[in-house]
C-alpha cells in the first residue's frame, strides 16, 4: 500500500514552508523534501555563540502589508532592527540609501535645495539625452560624484561587467532622499525574527513531514521503482516545485541565466565588534567583495565574539547555486516557453524565486504562496 499525500512540496524554503503550513491547516497532507541538509532555504540561519548567522547573505524582513506582517508574526517575535547600511569608497565612508547624510559628506551641503542644485548641475554638464548604457543612465540620474563613488564599482562587481557594457534599463531610477534618514526601506513594518529565521521556518513546518538530503528526481524515480517492485512507496496528487523550472524540464529548451554569490565566513571569537554595523558595502571596483555582513548587529550586538561574511558576486554556471535571475529579454522569452510546458503538465505547480524565475522580497514570497494556496483550495 502506498503512503499517500495531497502534495509533494519540493523545497523547504520560505515559499514551500508557507504553502505547506497553510495547506496543513486546511487539512491537506504535505510531504516536504529538500536536497539541502537544512530547512529554510536561503533564509537559513545558524547559531554561533548566541549570534544568528545568515548563511546565505543578509535577510531583513520588511513589508507594508499588515496582513503579511500579522501572518509572519505567528511564527516569530520580530525585533525592531532598521536596515541602515554604510558604504566604503577607498578611505571615505557614506550613509545609504542616498540621503542628506550622504550628500553632506560628499559636498558639505546642509539643505535639500543645496544637494539638489549640486546633483542637477552635474547632470546638466554631462548633456546626456538618450542614455545608451547603464553608465550613461546612472550619470543622467545621479551626476558624476554619486555615480563614480557609490554606483559604478559596486554595480560592475554585481554584474561582472563594465557599466558601459550593461543595458540602461537595469537602473530605472536611483532612490534619492532629501532627508537625514538612513532607514533603507520605506516599509512600515521591519525587523528580524528573534532567534533566527530557521526557528521561524521550523514553526511553519510543525506537523508537516520533511525529508532532507533528498533530490526530487532521485526521489521520484525511487518511488516508481518501489511501486513497480510491489514495495511500499509514496504517492501524491500534486507537486509544488520551487526549484529551477528549467531543471524540472531537464533544460530541454536551454538554461535560464542567473548571477551567483560566494560567501567567505570568518569566525572571530575574540573580537567583539568588527565594523560597528550589520552591513557595510564596498563600492570600489578594486575591492573584490561587494559587502561585509557582521551578523551580531542584526540583534543589536547579542552574542560572544563576532562572525563576519564577505559576499562576492560570481558568474553563474549550470550546477552552481542560482541567486539572481537575469530578467533580460532573452531569458524572459525562454522562461515564457518553459511556462507553456508547465501549463501542459497537469498536476504540477511552480512557485518561488526559481520556479517563477523572479526575484522576490520575503513578504512577496509569502503573499505569492498564500495566493497559490487560496487558488488551490478554491479550485
Amino acid at each position: 500500500m502506498p503512503k499517500h499525500y495531497d502534495y509533494l512540496v519540493v523545497g523547504a524554503g520560505l515559499y514551500g514552508s508557507v504553502f505547506s503550513h497553510k495547506m496543513n491547516k486546511n487539512g491537506k497532507k504535505c510531504l516536504v523534501i529538500d536536497r539541502r541538509n537544512h530547512i529554510a532555504g536561503n533564509i537559513y540561519t545558524q547559531e554561533v555563540r548566541g549570534i544568528q548567522v545568515h548563511e546565505y547573505g543578509a535577510h531583513i524582513f520588511h513589508t507594508s502589508d499588515k496582513k503579511i506582517w500579522e501572518y509572519v508574526n505567528q511564527f516569530a517575535e520580530f525585533n525592531h532592527y532598521i536596515n541602515s547600511p554604510m558604504a566604503v569608497y577607498k578611505d571615505e565612508i557614506y550613509n545609504l540609501p542616498f540621503n542628506m547624510n550622504t550628500f553632506s559628506r560628499l559636498w558639505g551641503v546642509k539643505t535639500p535645495d543645496e544637494a539638489k542644485a549640486v546633483i542637477q548641475k552635474q547632470i546638466d554638464e554631462l548633456h546626456i539625452t538618450e542614455p545608451a548604457n547603464l553608465e550613461e543612465q546612472a550619470l543622467s540620474l545621479a551626476g558624476k560624484d554619486v555615480y563614480e563613488k557609490l554606483v559604478k564599482g559596486y554595480t560592475e562587481k554585481q554584474w561582472g561587467r563594465d557599466c558601459k557594457d550593461l543595458p540602461a534599463f537595469i537602473i530605472k531610477r536611483l532612490p534619492f532622499r532629501f532627508t537625514y534618514d538612513n532607514n533603507y526601506f520605506n516599509d512600515r513594518y521591519q525587523g528580524i525574527p528573534i532567534g533566527g529565521y530557521t526557528a521561524m521556518a521550523e514553526k511553519m513546518l510543525e506537523g508537516v513531514e520533511v525529508l532532507l538530503d533528498t533530490d526530487y528526481r532521485q526521489f521520484a524515480e525511487q518511488q516508481k521503482a518501489a511501486q513497480a517492485a510491489g514495495d511500499e512507496y509514496i504517492s501524491y496528487d500534486k507537486v509544488l516545485y520551487t526549484g529551477m523550472i528549467d531543471e524540472y524540464f531537464d533544460f530541454c529548451l536551454g538554461n535560464l541565466e542567473y548571477r551567483s554569490l560566494c560567501f567567505e565566513k570568518e569566525d572571530m571569537p575574540t573580537c567583539e565588534n568588527y565594523q560597528g554595523n550589520a552591513v557595510v558595502n564596498y563600492t570600489h571596483r578594486d575591492v573584490p567583495y561587494t559587502r561585509i555582513i557582521e551578523h551580531k548587529h542584526f540583534e543589536f550586538g547579542k552574542g560572544e565574539g563576532t562572525v563576519i561574511t564577505k559576499e562576492y558576486p560570481a558568474e553563474w554556471k549550470p550546477g552552481q547555486e542560482p541567486y539572481y535571475p537575469i530578467n533580460n529579454e532573452k531569458n524572459n522569452t525562454l522562461f515564457a516557453q518553459y511556462k507553456e510546458l508547465a501549463a501542459k503538465e497537469g498536476n504540477i505547480l511552480f512557485g518561488g524565486r526559481l520556479g517563477n524565475y523572479q526575484y522576490y522580497d520575503m513578504d512577496k514570497v509569502i503573499a505569492a504562496a498564500l495566493t497559490a494556496v487560496e487558488k488551490e483550495l478554491a479550485g
